[in-house]
């Protein structure tokens, strides 16, 4: 005997098109969703790295002209 819900599963199963579609669909912003928190954070990073590189630049001054004044 055939129940209305093997008819569903049959009509509307994994395999079909529309069903498929709506999976790559919602895939698809998951996807995005993930791709623009990642860009956020890639430009977070860079900033930092940026800041980073002219405080060891700062430092690394610094640190030559207490060489400097050591050896006089």
């Amino acid at each position: 005997m055939v129940h209305e819900a093997d008819i569903k599963r049959v009509v509307k199963g994994p395999a079909d098109l529309e069903e498929r579609i709506k999976q790559l669909e919602k895939q698809k912003k998951i996807l995005q969703s993930s791709c623009k928190r990642a860009g956020t954070r890639i430009e977070e990073l860079e900033s930092l790295e940026k800041t980073l590189v002219q405080d060891i630049d700062r430092l690394s001054e610094h640190n030559q002209n207490l060489e400097r004044m050591l050896k006089k």
